[in-house]
């Protein structure tokens, strides 16, 4: 993911949070931020320190990342998107994440749905 798909000024993020429409599960809470004229999307990140250490928080935001890269094919690309992580999401691998990503973006109306294959990778 390049540097510009990133969200990381405070208040990109809080406009995000302010505008923005909110979908949850047990792991994630995803906000999104319709944007005219946007050609990619862009990501934001929080992942707090109740979570876990460094090293654990740090994990999650990369399978997340991933995650996103993977899904870009998919995803409406004139939004920004701003994923919370929550305490379980410490526990889950990459196959979980993606999986629990994907529940939230259908919620959240973001997802279009895969096309030619009854199953998904």
């Amino acid at each position: 993911m390049k540097k510009e798909q990133r969200i990381k000024k405070n208040r990109e993020f809080s406009a995000v949070f302010k505008k923005g429409t909110s979908m949850a599960n047990r792991q994630f809470v995803l906000y999104v931020l319709p944007k005219e004229g946007q050609d990619r999307f862009r990501l934001g990140l929080s992942v707090s320190k109740r979570v876990g250490n460094a090293v654990c928080r740090n994990r999650i935001k990369r399978l997340v990342r991933v995650a996103f890269q993977e899904l870009e094919g998919r995803l409406r690309p004139d939004c920004d998107y701003v994923v919370i992580a929550r305490n379980p999401a410490r526990d889950l691998s990459f196959k979980e994440v993606r999986s629990s990503l994907e529940h939230v973006m259908k919620k959240a109306k973001v997802l279009a749905p895969l096309y030619g294959s009854s199953k998904e990778r």
